[in-house]
């Protein structure tokens, strides 16, 4: 592997020209360290949208009083909230949204927008996270942004590196988030 400088242009141009190609010749350590690089970059790039999407909250546009997060955090137990948030939903999501992605492989040019297409849908199925008004809907691209983007980096981790290192890294991202809201959240009494 190369510089992160390197690999982070490696990460824009796959994006914006997705292929089959695998990583064949990646060390293991190789694959964790792209791995690291990919999740800071995500963390990065939704910082800014968590900073947008804050803006937009503080405008009155919804509220995130109703998010389905908040309502987990009302109803479960931590350790079913960590369970479905770092086992369950990421193999599940993996299976449905990044498993079937290789099948296209000998689509040509139609395997790009397949690719982003499985990208979008994630990313769409989370807006049902938020209490669904008109608002929410027209400002949905930005509420969903994150989970697209995510959506994008684990398909090329699915393409490049195998559907288990997708699913490792869908369990770490959620794990980074969920785990100190679980940790510091205090019911009201």
């Amino acid at each position: 592997m190369t510089d992160i400088t390197s690999i982070l242009q490696n990460i824009y141009t796959y994006i914006k020209n997705p292929t089959c190609e695998r990583h064949e010749d990646l060390t293991v350590k190789d694959k964790g360290t792209l791995l690291l690089i990919i999740l800071g970059l995500a963390f990065v790039i939704n910082f800014f949208f968590i900073l947008l999407i804050g803006g937009l909250e503080q405008l009155g546009l919804f509220s995130m009083e109703d998010h389905a997060i908040n309502k987990m955090f009302e109803n479960l137990s931590p350790l079913i909230i960590i369970f479905t948030a770092v086992v369950v939903a990421p193999v599940i999501e993996e299976l449905i949204f990044r498993a079937p992605i290789t099948l296209f492989c000998g689509s040509g040019k139609t395997f790009r927008w397949i690719f982003y297409g499985f990208a979008i849908l994630f990313g769409y199925v989370h807006i049902t996270n938020y209490e669904l008004t008109t608002n929410v809907l027209l400002i949905s691209p930005v509420l969903v942004a994150p989970q697209i983007i995510l959506g994008l980096l684990l398909g090329m981790i699915r393409v490049k590196l195998g559907l288990i290192y997708s699913i490792i890294f869908h369990a770490v991202y959620n794990a980074i988030l969920v785990i100190p809201g679980v940790l510091l959240y205090t019911p009201e009494v």
